[in-house]
This record gives C-alpha cells, structure tokens and sequence, in this order.
C-alpha cells in the first residue's frame, strides 16, 4: 500500500490541520488528530478523483521520508509539524 507524508499542525484554539508536501493544495482538517488522520485519508482519493482534469497531469507519486528530510522546503514547514504516514490506496479511486 502507498502511504503519503502528512503534516500535522495544531495551534491553540485551533484544529488539527493536515497538509501533504508532495499533493499541493490539498489539505484538511478535523477536531481530534484521530479525525484529523481519517478525514486525511478520506481528502487524498477525494483528490486523486478528479486530478488529472483539474491539474493537467497525473496526481503526484509520493516521496520516501528520506527524500523529504533532504529537501529544505519540507525541514522547514516539517519543524513544528508531527509527521505522520497516510494510507493511500490507489485502485479506491477507480472504484468510486
């Protein structure tokens, strides 16, 4: 199964907000980090749904753990964040 990094970030007063370096755009959020982790899920084959007609190409391929820690972009938004590996699985958006 494919897992894509996720970014977790929590403010106070806020809810969990959850972004993924390598699906720009793509986000949600939930009111525990347990919803936050299915609604994740949930956004990543709502994405990939409609992808290709929105953006041109096909969804992004996600990056190992490794390729992300040595891209800069990701140590910084990464800093404050929990990091966190979303299941993806590519055929649910064919069955939807």
């Amino acid at each position: 199964m494919t897992h894509y990094i996720a970014l977790i970030h929590k403010d106070r007063d806020s809810c969990y907000g959850v972004s993924f370096p390598d699906v720009p755009g793509v986000f949600t959020a939930g009111g525990t980090i347990d919803e936050a982790m299915r609604k994740a899920a949930e956004v990543l084959v709502f994405a990939a749904q409609d992808w290709g007609s929105l953006q041109g190409d096909r969804f992004p391929r996600p990056r190992t753990i490794d390729e992300l820690r040595s891209d800069p972009e990701f140590q910084d938004r990464a800093a404050d964040a929990v990091v966190a590996a979303v299941p993806f699985r590519e055929n649910a958006n064919a069955a939807a």
